[in-house]
């Protein structure tokens, strides 16, 4: 490893690479710590605690930010919506069908499409928050009125855009997936606040030694499935039939295709838990909460309750075989094999080939949906338990019945949970990947010698 590293400094165009990857995180981190104009960050960091989890999944990919309103409070969120709406338009939309077919000039007219896509959703969110920030929380906004509400959606949707530029800059001239890394970055940044907040209740007995090596256990374990799950494939074996072009003819070969147990990645988490905190946000802006039956219904939708539970995992599994119906065609790609004389051994060309495909996708998907389901809700398990009493009737008697571990949780604080341990281990092996790339390019070896690292797309 240290050899490695060592080797990576070494080369002067990827050494060059990764520090400008580190400066324009620094950069963006600088961010951190400076407050939206017309706004007092403490007492809105006090506000914001206090909701819990109801917009805590934003500020996870705002890396914090939120929290405390800072001019990159929205973080790169808004961009990542225009991706996601700019690929569901390009299976509806003709035009962009064609665009995404015409290869780079088509790539870069959709990554504009993207931006100006940005730029609207966060004008929109600037909007939000603004209004929302200064009648949830007047205390935290000394001079409300129209100006803060214009000066708030210009420095946020200014800070969005930057953000934006500082992941196209690392994607271009760095190492790794710019957008990827900032995410990344905002969620490890704070692990070093829990790892010393855990330090301390063990010095302060109020943490025993056995449940921090059975959580140390607990998050290789899981970080170590992860990494498996990610990599796994399903590989179905193609045969390629002896073809003669003019006057070359070309023999026949055997390879394989490769469809990944987890074809959807993260994706299907965020519109999950964005679907699931849908109505609370509403209900909260609106001042409906306090309303009868609005506050009974938001109560069975808490976010760990079995009712909140259940649907998280039955929408996963919605959004997972929505998402993979999207970007992966069985029909296209057993058209593409038939057009360049390929065949998948015992399966007749065309439709046949095609429904096998969809066949064994449809099968390896509900793998990776349950498994996104159940990383998903570890956290939830390990922290607070699973809250029964909430179940109208049976509530209260599942609650003495059950024990304490399933109702009341393990009371292990496990950082890495859930959507961020998704993004953090797959950004991880997808920036080893290239840079495994870029070694071996120059004839080095890589972090595992006599292995190559596979990413998420490898």
């Amino acid at each position: 490893m240290i050899d490695t590293v060592k080797n990576i400094f070494n080369v002067p165009d990827l050494r060059k690479r990764v520090m400008f990857t580190f400066g324009l995180l620094a950069v963006y981190r600088i961010g951190a710590f400076i407050p939206t104009p017309g706004i007092d960050a403490k007492v809105f960091e006090q506000f914001f605690t206090e909701q819990g989890s109801l917009l805590g999944f934003v500020d996870l990919f705002s890396g914090g930010n939120l929290s405390r309103l800072t001019i990159f409070a929205m973080g790169i969120m808004p961009y990542i919506s225009a991706s996601i709406i700019l690929q569901l338009l390009t299976v509806i939309w003709p035009y962009l069908e064609k665009l995404s077919k015409e290869g780079e000039m088509g790539r870069r007219k959709i990554t504009q499409y993207t931006r100006y896509g940005t730029i609207l959703i966060s004008i929109v969110q600037g909007s939000g928050i603004a209004v929302w920030a200064q009648t949830a929380v007047p205390q935290a906004v000394p001079s409300p009125g129209f100006w803060f509400i214009c000066m708030t959606v210009l420095t946020l949707t200014t800070g969005t855009a930057f953000i934006m530029w500082l992941g196209e800059q690392i994607t271009e001239r760095g190492i790794g997936n710019g957008i990827s890394l900032i995410i990344f970055a905002g969620i490890v940044v704070g692990l070093v606040p829990a790892t010393i907040s855990t330090a301390q209740d063990v010095l302060n007995n109020r943490l025993g030694l056995i449940p921090v090596m059975l959580l140390v256990v607990v998050m290789v374990a899981v970080v170590g499935f992860v990494v498996f799950v990610e990599r796994a494939q399903r590989r179905i074996p193609v045969q390629y039939a002896r073809r003669v072009v003019g006057r070359r003819t070309y023999s026949g070969m055997s390879t394989h295709l490769p469809l990944k147990i987890n074809t959807g990645g993260v994706i299907p988490v965020i519109f999950a838990s964005s679907i699931l905190s849908i109505p609370a946000m509403a209900a909260s802006m609106l001042r409906l909460d306090q309303i009868g039956w609005v506050k009974g219904l938001l109560r069975q939708l808490e976010f760990n309750t079995p009712v909140h539970n259940l649907l998280y995992l039955i929408t996963i599994i919605f959004f997972c075989y929505f998402y993979v119906s999207i970007i992966f065609n069985p029909v296209d790609t057993a058209d593409n094999l038939k057009k360049y004389g390929g065949f998948i051994p015992g399966i007749r060309p065309g439709r046949r080939t095609a429904e096998y495909i969809d066949r064994i996708l449809n099968r390896i998907t509900l793998g990776g949906a349950l498994y996104l389901g159940m990383v998903a809700l570890l956290p939830t398990f390990l922290i607070s338990g699973v809250s029964v009493q909430t179940l109208p009737w049976i509530g209260p008697a599942l609650q003495k019945w059950m024990p304490e571990w399933i109702t009341l949780g393990l009371g292990i604080t496990f950082y890495f949970g859930g959507t961020s341990l998704l993004i953090v281990v797959g950004v991880a092996m997808d920036t080893v990947q290239q840079v495994e790339s870029q070694l071996i390019m120059r004839h080095y070896d890589g972090f595992l010698k006599g292995s190559r690292v596979r990413g998420r797309r490898g």
